[in-house]
């Protein structure tokens, strides 16, 4: 098998290093995992800091992947019964204080807006805020919309009959974190949260429960990121809900990263702005309610469990391209012949539903864009020169692995339409290994702070189902409650901390 990289290497016209320039610089894993992370976001053109402290601008590649989550959610959505809708991105300030417990949770992150004019100052020296344009009420900037929403469906809701009511919006929402980091944690950041009314409180619960299995179904199916389904402690759970229950992926650093989540709200939010409803047996009731939320932290989660030191590798499910073709030319006139060959195999992969590039720059090395699509995390390039065309083949690498076959161009769509399928299913494996590998029980307090600073990962334990207890191990390991696990029975033991009877193992973890 000829080995296209040391065809190029050969080429008098080509700088040996620079195949490794796209990611020469970049931190390992192993030697720095937030600078390796930081710096491939960057560098793979996903998205880059702005102005303003704390946000982000997303460059059009990583706004491709959210486009594909987008697209694979909005579809999951709405073939679960949900329409989308679209409401407004300032609330009324009186409107947060109406739920106290949600007030509470968000108080410290709410942005305010309090005028609506700014002036040139007197003096000239720049512009200022009109002290005459102050507003009658105070505006927050939506960290969250449950308020809004909820103050909307006391118009919509009168019957039984308007139930149950299941919307979606996709929006951006801002929440003034302190600590930031692109994708992760912004302070402003994009989402859909789902909204739902209900007449009973079986079906607000069933509804919170299908919401956290298709949130599961994505991740493991379209992300490639096995995760763990449970309800959150008290003391985690969000502001406003009486139960939040998440999906916990497992990083490639050890530290844990809550997915999604999904919230019973009981009669809370009803209560708080009065939406209540004829029943069918002639009386009154609030209404039962549910929200839930991804964000583009899915983006730094799909980053952080599967790309490696030479840049990310994507599942081709969220690719923005899943394959591309490179001509290896020396001469100007085999572009022609090369673009005339595979015209017809784009043609044939684009039929499938394969997303494929052809890369016929003649502005860049062959070196160059192999280097540039194995930091970017393209999932399958094809490599085809002169040669090629003579012996009817084609070179094949793949991004996970960083294997090269040549194979033959006839029905060579099916063999790429198989191997992404196959790539799909090895990256999730890969990552379902890793968690199987980093999930450990154990017994004592001392066992617990052992593996939590040597090994990492996922930490199954018996707890006291005390918050004092949770707070005091947070306090000294840094280490939080991640899940109480849906799937898993009762099983009485000993806290690890206070030595008091447990009622089962909990899943505990360093976190994002």
């Amino acid at each position: 098998m000829r080995s296209y990289l040391n065809y190029i290497w050969n080429d008098a016209n080509f700088v040996p290093n620079i195949y490794t320039e796209m990611s020469k610089g970049l931190p390992t894993r192993a030697d720095d995992y937030s600078a390796w992370y930081n710096e491939l976001v960057k560098r793979a053109d996903l998205a880059e800091n702005s102005a303003v402290r704390g946000s982000m601008i997303i460059k059009p590649y990583g706004y491709s992947i959210w486009e594909k989550m987008q697209a694979a959610l909005d579809k999951m959505f709405k073939e679960s019964g949900h329409s989308n809708a679209y409401f407004p991105l300032f609330i009324p300030k009186s409107y947060m204080s109406k739920e106290a417990a949600h007030v509470e949770g968000f108080a410290k992150e709410c942005a305010v807006v309090t005028h609506y004019r700014l002036k040139n100052s007197e003096d000239g020296s720049g512009v200022i805020v009109d002290p005459e344009a102050k507003l009658e009420e105070e505006l927050i900037v939506r960290p969250t919309s449950e308020t809004v929403i909820w103050s909307t469906y006391k118009n919509w809701i009168q019957s039984y009959r308007d139930l149950p009511l299941l919307i979606n919006q996709w929006a951006n929402v801002v929440r003034w974190e302190m600590r930031t980091r692109l994708f992760l944690r912004t302070a402003e950041f994009l989402w859909q949260e789902g909204h739902t009314a209900h007449a009973t409180k079986e079906e607000a619960v069933e509804e919170t429960m299908k919401i956290l299995d298709i949130y599961a179904t994505f991740a493991e199916e379209y992300m490639a990121v096995p995760v763990l389904k449970g309800v959150k402690s008290e003391s985690e759970r969000f502001a406003g809900a009486v139960d939040t229950y998440c999906i916990e992926a497992l990083m490639q650093d050890g530290k844990a990263l809550q997915a999604g989540t999904s919230h019973f709200l009981g009669q809370n939010f009803a209560k708080a702005f009065d939406v209540k409803f004829a029943t069918k047996e002639g009386g009154l009731d609030y209404v039962w309610g549910t929200s839930w939320g991804v964000s583009t932290r899915l983006i730094g989660g799909l980053i952080m469990a599967h790309s490696d030191d030479k840049g990310l590798v994507l599942p081709p499910k969220l690719a923005p391209m899943q394959v591309v073709i490179v001509p290896i030319v020396k001469e100007k006139e085999h572009y022609d012949l090369i673009g005339k060959k595979v015209d017809g195999i784009i043609q044939n992969m684009r039929n499938r539903g394969i997303s494929v590039h052809y890369d016929d720059r003649d502005t860049h090395k062959p070196g160059w864009k192999f280097a540039e699509y194995e930091l970017k995390g393209v999932p399958v390039r094809l490599a085809i020169g002169p040669r090629d065309l003579e012996n009817n083949t084609l070179e094949v690498a793949r991004r996970d692995t960083l294997t090269k076959e040549t194979v033959g161009m006839d029905n060579v769509e099916q063999y790429i339409q198989d191997l992404l399928e196959e790539m799909q299913e090895s990256i999730y494996q890969k990552a379902l290994k890793f968690r199987e590998d980093h999930t450990t029980e154990v017994g004592t307090f001392d066992e617990f702070k052992k593996v939590l600073d040597e090994k990492g990962g996922f930490v199954k334990a018996h707890w006291d189902g005390t918050a004092e207890t949770e707070a005091i191990i947070k306090d000294k390991t840094k280490a939080t409650i991640r899940a109480i696990l849906l799937d898993e029975d009762e099983e009485p033991g000993t806290c690890i901390y206070s030595g008091k009877p447990s009622k089962r193992k909990v899943i505990f973890a360093r976190a994002y």
